[in-house]
């Protein structure tokens, strides 16, 4: 499997990738990607308007801020989300999960790999209402099985947590 972390070697355009191209339906704002990532604004910025000059990213005001999404009209949306899943080890994973787990509301990465580190142990943050919990362990065991790495599901935040990707978050 390629890794992604030696051919892009911004750790920061790393994890943007991963935010708006594991799932369409992400987007952010600057101050809001910065608390996420743990990281300045400045970097953020830099790494943003880069992507949105490229095309890769699109730009949206709402209520005063700035949002960012995948410009899936764009030529490489495909490749670049296929990419980015088969990274993180969650083709089609993810997808599952929201259609057969229940009412999931935030599905986030944590650890190693939302710093842009392949460590070999994935953690995954799952919220939401009446989950499946017996199906989501059999899909970790299945997909552990699968990649040869381990696997680690939180059903709430734990402590100490300082980065994160949201990868999938229920609008209200």
């Amino acid at each position: 499997m390629c890794m992604l972390d030696s051919i892009i070697t911004s750790k920061t355009r790393l994890k943007l990738l991963i935010k708006f191209f594991v799932t369409s339906s992400n987007k952010g704002y600057l101050r809001g990607i910065a608390e996420e990532f743990n990281e300045s604004t400045n970097s953020i910025r830099k790494e943003l308007n880069q992507l949105s000059d490229a095309g890769y990213l699109i730009k949206s005001q709402e209520n005063n801020k700035i949002y960012y999404r995948a410009n899936i009209e764009h030529p490489l949306f495909g490749s670049l989300q296929k990419l980015v899943r088969t990274y993180l080890g969650l083709d089609e994973t993810i997808d599952q999960v929201l259609e057969r787990t229940g009412n999931v509301k935030l599905v986030a990465l944590l650890g190693d790999y939302a710093r842009g580190v392949d460590s070999g142990t994935i953690e995954v943050l799952i919220c939401g209402d009446g989950l499946d919990a017996d199906y989501l362990t059999r899909l970790t065991e299945k997909t552990e099985q699968f990649l040869g790495k381990k696997i680690v599901i939180y059903p709430q935040m734990p402590e100490g947590v300082l980065q994160q990707i949201i990868l999938y978050q229920k609008e209200d």
